[in-house]
């Protein structure tokens, strides 16, 4: 990890003190998001109520510029290159428009999807279906859950693990089930969901930022 990555995690401490007591686990959490990432695999993020939205958020910050610049003129040349080659009316438009990625999905707007096995199926593995189906060994799963039992998140962790999807969780300072069985786990300072997930913003924001600035800094 770069060193100015590593500052970005000791500045949200600065800002947020409590949050302390996660400083060694987020940075664990950024070193492993980062090595997937560079190894060419992807994020995979779920939560359920206000954590699918922080779930959906966290893809939103990473699949295009957050608080840096990523021209892909700057860094995916040979993309520029065959967009010159095949398109030389667009590679302009697609010069000053399209921004370098790192590749993340969320596994809570496949409505379709989602409310179809929770029919024909069970619900309590919608998130589990979806993971079995596109994660691949070397995938990062982020799990989100303010009490760290929820039953569709806790599921979609343990078919990670049998994949050899890395498994991080953010949850509140208890941790319930989801501590035990996440390769790594974010507990907050908090035990009601509103207050875990004031933190929880801060935190992602702080993941996204730092894979960020090891990529494109």
């Amino acid at each position: 990890m770069k060193d100015t990555t590593a500052e970005k995690i000791d500045e949200l401490i600065e800002r947020y003190p409590a949050l302390e007591i996660c400083h060694e686990n987020l940075t664990k959490a950024v070193e492993k998001i980062c090595e997937s990432f560079r190894a060419g695999h992807k994020l995979i993020t779920c939560g359920n109520g206000g954590s699918a939205a922080d779930a959906m958020h966290v893809v939103g910050e990473l699949m295009k510029g957050f608080l840096l610049p990523r021209k892909i003129e700057d860094f995916n040349k040979d993309f520029v290159r065959r967009a010159a080659e095949l398109f030389p009316g667009d590679v302009g438009y697609f010069k000053a428009n399209l921004q370098c990625a790192l590749p993340a999905i969320s596994l809570v707007g496949e409505t379709s999807l989602t409310t179809a096995f929770a029919n024909d199926n069970v619900p309590d593995l919608v998130f589990a279906q979806q993971l079995f189906g596109i994660g691949q060994r070397g995938d990062t799963l982020l799990a989100i859950s303010t009490s760290g039992n929820s039953e569709n998140v806790l599921y979609a962790v343990e078919v990670a693990k049998i994949l050899g999807v890395n498994s991080i969780a953010m949850t509140g300072q208890h941790g319930g089930r989801l501590k035990h069985i996440a390769d790594i786990s974010i507990c907050v300072p908090a035990d009601s969901s509103y207050t875990i997930q004031e933190f929880h913003l801060p935190i992602f924001h702080t993941i996204c930022i730092a894979a960020e600035n090891e990529f494109f800094g």
